[in-house]
């Protein structure tokens, strides 16, 4: 088997390659989890749903229901 020992160097190559596998997809995951529409940390849910309201996304009523919920009025009390 002569060739075949390369005194370690294979396992630390090994090593360093997953290292780099890992590091790649964990910067890949939160590149693309800020650009998919996911809640930025820090950002208020008040804020996003007002956002939300002011794009047209959600309507006047279905506004005023959720930030019942997020203030922790009736709507919120009565799932209880």
């Amino acid at each position: 088997m002569y060739g075949w020992n390369d005194g370690g160097w294979g396992i630390l190559w090994m090593v360093l390659c997953m290292a780099a596998v890992v590091v790649l997809v964990v910067i890949l995951i939160r590149a693309f989890a800020s650009t998919d529409g996911w809640r930025e940390p820090g950002k208020d849910p008040k804020d996003v749903l007002a956002e939300r309201f002011a794009n047209g996304e959600i309507d006047a009523d279905e506004y005023r229901e959720r930030l019942d919920v997020l203030s922790g009025g009736r709507a919120q009390k009565a799932r209880r």
